[in-house]
């Protein structure tokens, strides 16, 4: 960090530091290396700290190792006071200023200044009685800065409410020192030896992250980007993996005679990253001869036993994060943060679904019935499934779909997407040797026609668990339908002409960011992503020129670099869909902004995002499955109509709201008839057992993935029912007594 030359010998230079972050004392220490440096005095404002529960709520998202913010407010308030002594410790380095409106802190200020130039700060509005104590001569004569924010109305109220919230908290000095039942000394005492008299340090009621869902499973461990122990610990563990990977069918028995295919990296075709082996239709009858063999004795294992295997599973997830990483962003064309999101969501599907087996599956369901006579419903695997997964989510959707099969006592043949053979092969390996017999799972690479195709047509599938396009699984739907054969049930999660709707009190910044990741991360390639946006007319002006300029900030280009926010398409034939659509667009629409591709893209499938306004839903013939945004202009007195357009569609799959009134949230999330709605937030990265996902009618079959109803699609019922009088006697009834 080097200043300007033109700055030399000014002393303006402020910032702030929040005493909350467990690592406010180094950064301390390192400012105070630049300040030397730099040959100024730097002004500091220690602080508090302020959105404290959004570091918690972060931190648990994604599943870090522990949190950046102390979980008690005492500690805190020790931190701060360290904090001081360290600003007066290194001298003429700093000018400190405190934000503060605690008499205890006011206090030991003072004491530790020793006659050291400060000054205190408050809230306009806020802390004037007890500072009129401390700047008068007769006092402390230090002096206090007023500050206060300064803006429009509908700017200002977010932060206003929030500082409400903030300082009416029952562990504020502003709440508390109006309790009339709290002594001075509770009042004021020094947090030191509050915190001394601690049985744990971390707030027993706050758990850590890994602890986030309790008893029932571990939250799935992810990277905090902004810790470089952990990232020189990623990096390491993405350059000790493969870099020549390779997929073959894995069928007991019998080998595929096929040619290999060259498997290249979509960020740059030059590079060749492995090679992948397709199945012929000889392994396609013996693998299906397999698993009929092999279903009946993995059914009959406890329910127990299979969850305890998909738990082993999620442990070796977790133990080769670097090589699926690696896989993700070289295979699939994945950034950083989407490939270790990609890993939790495939180990938090394991874990989910063995929780929900245990409950389910582990005992037969006594069914009332007259007295003599015992009634019971066993749940039962329903015989051998097809697993047909995607492209977009090759790990996290391929895992889901395959366990969620096999621990309710299904027999699985894994046909993923071509595209994204290599990871797909490297998780079937980890069941494996997490436990599942070789002829339980199998796994077919193939194209279409020769295994999947083949697959649905035979009438030894019981079932075929699908995500892709709403195309094929129509297709699917007709070739089962179509057999001579026992009825087999389909499970299908299909796209959606995904819409965001903001009106006049949303918040623009909020709306664009969550616009911006919402449909140009994962380079738009999410099912979930948002493909129009729906603005109010009286805010459609400036949410449209600030979407513009966030568009200018993004970077796409190599996915491998964590400074890239967005990387490649899938392919060559995902490009010129985008591409057509773009130049239909560019005719028949008015260009927003096209973003900036990187030099490095020159290689890739890379389709630089790009945002259109349009006069009507119309213009949107089908889902534009890549990184492009519509905006809609529309007038307060049309939301009906808006409602009515999306489900004109008849396949939304999700919706994000963005609004500050109840009335109209609640209009929205019951009008439009879409699989998962947000609110004021963005509308991808629904997190299993929390934010089931997928939809029903054109979008699916429903139940939701990851949901608490997802397994009994997988299972046949069966009932038990014995006549206990046959014995001789109702014994239950002759032994009642008096």
């Amino acid at each position: 960090m080097h200043a300007d030359p033109s700055l030399a010998g000014w002393q303006g230079f402020g910032l702030a530091v929040q005493a909350y972050q467990k690592r406010a004392p180094f950064v301390i220490d390192w400012l105070a290396e630049q300040a030397k440096k730099n040959g100024q005095r730097w002004c500091v404002r220690l602080v508090k700290g302020a959105y404290w529960d959004s570091e918690v709520k972060r931190a648990q998202e994604s599943g870090h190792q522990g949190y950046p913010v102390y979980t008690r407010k005492p500690n805190t308030d020790v931190s701060y006071l360290a904090c001081a002594r360290r600003l007066f410790d290194y001298g003429d380095l700093f000018y400190p200023a405190f934000a503060t409106h605690n008499a205890h802190t006011i206090a030991a200020i003072q004491h530790l200044s020793k006659g050291r130039p400060f000054e205190f700060q408050r809230l306009h509005g806020m802390g004037a009685d007890l500072y009129a104590e401390v700047i008068g001569e007769k006092n402390m004569n230090v002096p206090c800065r007023v500050y206060a924010p300064v803006g429009s109305h509908e700017d200002l109220l977010p932060y206003l409410v929030r500082r409400l919230l903030e300082n009416g908290a029952n562990t504020s000095f502003v709440n508390r020192i109006v309790d009339e039942n709290l002594s001075i000394r509770d009042l004021v005492a020094d947090p030191v030896e509050v915190v001394r008299h601690f049985t744990t340090k971390p707030h027993p009621r706050i758990p850590q992250p890994v602890g986030l869902f309790g008893e029932q499973r571990k939250n799935s461990m992810g990277v905090n980007l902004g810790n470089d122990n952990e990232l020189k610990a990623l990096a390491d563990a993405i350059a000790a993996s493969a870099q020549n990977w390779t997929a073959v069918p894995l069928v007991p028995g019998a080998k595929s005679g096929a040619a290999t295919i060259d498997v290249t990296d979509p960020a740059d075709r030059r590079r060749v990253i492995g090679t992948w082996q397709p199945a012929d239709a000889a392994l396609v009858e013996r693998a299906l001869a397999n698993a009929v063999a092999a279903q009946p004795e993995w059914d009959r294992l406890p329910a127990a036993g299979r969850a305890k295997i998909l738990e082993h599973t999620a442990d070796l997830l977790e133990a080769n994060r670097g090589e699926l990483i690696a896989l993700c962003v070289r295979e699939a064309g994945k950034t950083i943060p989407d490939a270790i999101a990609e890993v939790r969501e495939a180990v938090d599907f394991c874990r989910y679904y063995a929780t929900q087996a245990r409950k389910m599956l582990a005992h037969p369901e006594a069914l009332p019935g007259p007295t003599g006579e015992s009634n019971q419903l066993f749940l039962n695997g329903r015989g051998v499934f097809a697993a047909i997964s995607p492209w977009n989510f090759p790990l996290a959707i391929f895992m889901g779909q395959v366990v969620a099969a096999l621990v309710t006592g299904n027999a699985v043949i894994a046909k993923p997407a071509e595209q994204t053979n290599l990871i797909a092969y490297r998780a079937t390996q980890f069941l494996h040797e997490a436990g599942v017999p070789a002829g339980v799972l199998q796994f077919l690479p193939g194209d279409g026609a020769t295994v999947g195709a083949a697959l649905c047509k035979d009438p030894r599938i019981a079932g075929v668990v699908f995500t892709g396009s709403t195309d094929t699984a129509r297709a699917i739907n007709r070739s089962l339908a179509a057999r001579d054969a026992a009825i087999a049930v389909l499970i299908a999660e299909t796209g959606g002409q995904n819409a965001l709707i903001a009106d006049s009190s949303s918040l623009p910044e909020q709306v664009v960011k969550d616009a911006v990741s919402s449909a140009f991360y994962s380079a738009g390639q999410r099912c979930s992503c948002a493909r129009i946006l729906f603005v109010q007319e009286d805010i459609a002006d400036k949410v449209i020129a600030m979407l513009a300029g966030a568009m200018d900030e993004l970077k796409v280009g190599e996915p491998r670099l964590l400074s890239t926010d967005i990387g490649p398409v899938i392919d060559e034939d995902a490009k010129k869909i985008l591409d057509d659509h773009a130049a239909r667009m560019d005719r028949e629409a008015k260009a927003i902004k096209v973003a900036r591709l990187d030099a490095d893209a020159a290689h890739g499938t890379f389709f630089a995002p790009r945002a259109y306004e349009i006069s009507s839903l119309a213009q949107l013939q089908r889902e534009v499955f890549g990184p492009v945004l519509h905006v809609l202009r529309w007038k307060a007195s049309d939301l009906g109509k808006v409602i009515d357009q999306i489900n004109a569609t008849g396949y939304g799959l999700t919706l994000g709201v963005h609004s500050r009134i109840d009335t109209t949230i609640e209009q929205i999330a019951k009008g439009v008839k879409v699989g998962n709605c947000y609110v004021n937030r963005n509308q991808i990265g629904a997190v299993v057992g929390v934010q089931p996902f997928g939809g029903e009618g054109l979008s699916g079959t429903g139940p939701k993935a990851g949901g608490p109803h997802y397994l009994a699609r997988f299972v046949t019922e069966r009932t038990l029912t014995i006549n206990t009088t046959a014995a001789g006697g109702n014994a239950s009834l002759l032994t009642l007594g008096e």
